[in-house]
């Protein structure tokens, strides 16, 4: 995760872009006209969707996208152009075609379930005026790009002219492209590198029924030889994703609670892209689109993930190494201010932790009891030694932070140099600030700033002191 900090690939993203339309409400009763639901709509929400989720996953991640397409000269085709423009993503790739009209896709939903969708769209194949126009404007950009997707939602965008010549350009100038297949016919994607269709799209395109890991090989391999590709892939829902270049490998995900899967390819198809042009093999890359699908299954409609989201998955599943938890302190104002947005009470401790021992464990285990994530200020050696003298700390703040992060009461470890971390817990701004029992009608530091104050009783007997006066007269501990 930390070599995709601070990058910011350049991604040429290519196909049918939509807009999601979104009514929102609540349904507590049933028309007297016919047997249907009535749904009082509260709100109404425009997203973009089809290839422009893509897109919209590309941006939130971090990445400077160029878009190709074509649209109708209509009203939904402006609306779309000014979507793009709130993301600072350039509409100079998007043709117009005259009678053509820009897809629309509307969903009716009531209490989080969706229970209609209307569409307003065209599906035939773009004109070859287009199609020159959108060939055109790749040859000129793609060299400027890290890497190249074809987003094919089947409504008539990337027709084989089209794919082909973006995959012919992308050759040329040495770009990978990636595609989000359409169809049981893959001829038309034939030089890309890696398609990623699921498992019932893999399943109908190659004619195997994918039962198990034999079948599942075989089909991998199908594709990768009929598409000429140089690595295969099938995304496996839950199960997670399968690669086949040399040999087939498994890459599983968990998803905590599943709300919409709706989106979950784009975002696979995103993530993977950014991965790859910041560098990732396919084999790191893989696990980060598996965690950025399971994040955004857990979300209501096309929905994208940020770096930060994946970052805090990973956390929960305690498969990140401790670097991925000590942060910044100005990551960690960004941090607890998105926790706090998604409802999460944050809670703040801070020390020396000098040698961790289990008061210090039995602490933090019950400051992380009062709320949902633990951030941890930790004295930097500058300030250990003003607080505890010349000999201390025994171990540097490199060491004592990697230690911290890996316990799992701990969520976050931020460093900080002043003697009292008065400004970080200012910027943090916890509900819930955790001192030791010995703070008992004393001052404390930054109260002003938390929602409550916490005092913990500290274990008898339990202290770095004690453990290095132990050290030192050779007893036990």
């Amino acid at each position: 995760m930390n070599r995709l900090k601070n990058a910011s690939p350049r991604i040429l993203a290519i196909g049918d872009l939509m807009i999601d339309h979104y009514l929102w409400g609540g349904c507590e009763r049933i028309s007297p006209e016919a047997p249907v639901q009535v749904v009082d709509i509260a709100r109404e929400t425009t997203v973009l969707g089809g290839a422009g989720n893509v897109i919209n996953n590309l941006v939130a991640l971090g990445a400077q996208v160029r878009v190709g397409g074509v649209i109708g000269d209509d009203e939904n085709g402006e609306e779309l152009r000014s979507m793009l423009r709130a993301i600072n993503v350039d509409g100079e790739g998007l043709s117009l075609q005259a009678g053509r009209k820009t897809s629309k896709k509307s969903r009716i939903i009531a209490s989080n379930q969706q229970i209609l969708r209307y569409d307003r769209e065209s599906k035939d194949p773009i004109a070859p005026q287009s199609e020159e126009a959108l060939l055109s404007y790749v040859g000129r950009v793609i060299g400027e790009c890290d890497i190249v997707i074809l987003s094919d939602y089947g409504k008539g965008v990337i027709t084989e002219r089209v794919a082909q010549g973006v995959i012919a350009s992308a050759k040329a100038s040495g770009k990978k492209v990636l595609v989000d297949p359409k169809g049981k016919d893959y001829s038309k994607y034939r030089g890309a590198y890696l398609l990623t269709p699921n498992r019932k799209e893999a399943s109908e395109a190659t004619g195997i029924s994918i039962r198990d890991d034999e079948s599942l090989r075989r089909a991998l391999l199908m594709l990768k030889e009929t598409c000429d590709l140089e690595c295969s892939m099938i995304t496996l829902s839950e199960d997670g994703i399968a690669v086949y270049d040399e040999n087939m490998r498994r890459f599983p995900t968990v998803a905590k609670e599943v709300y919409d899967v709706t989106g979950a390819g784009d975002t696979v198809i995103a993530s993977l892209s950014y991965a790859l042009a910041c560098g990732l093999s396919i084999d790191e890359a893989a696990p980060f689109a598996n965690h950025a699908a399971a994040v955004v299954v857990g979300k209501i409609g096309s929905a994208t993930v940020t770096l930060d989201e994946i970052d805090a998955y990973e956390s929960s599943l305690r498969q990140s190494t401790s670097d991925a938890h000590i942060k910044t302190a100005g990551e960690i104002a960004q941090i607890a201010a998105r926790l706090k947005s998604e409802g999460k009470k944050v809670v703040f401790t801070n020390g020396c932790f000098d040698i961790l021992h289990v008061g210090h464990v039995k602490y933090l285990q019950e400051a992380k009891s009062y709320g949902d994530v633990l951030i941890v200020g930790l004295n930097s050696d500058s300030s250990v030694r003003a607080l505890k003298g010349p000999s201390r700390p025994v171990n540097v703040e490199a060491d004592r932070a990697y230690i911290l992060a890996a316990l799992e009461s701990v969520d976050y470890v931020v460093m900080f140099s002043d003697e009292t971390p008065y400004d970080l817990i200012k910027n943090v701004a916890p509900d819930i600030l955790v001192k030791g029992g010995d703070y008992e009608g004393k001052t404390v530091v930054g109260a002003e700033f938390a929602g409550e104050l916490r005092l913990v009783n500290f274990v008898d007997g339990k202290s770095t002191t004690a453990t290095i006066e132990r050290i030192n007269k050779g007893s036990a501990c």
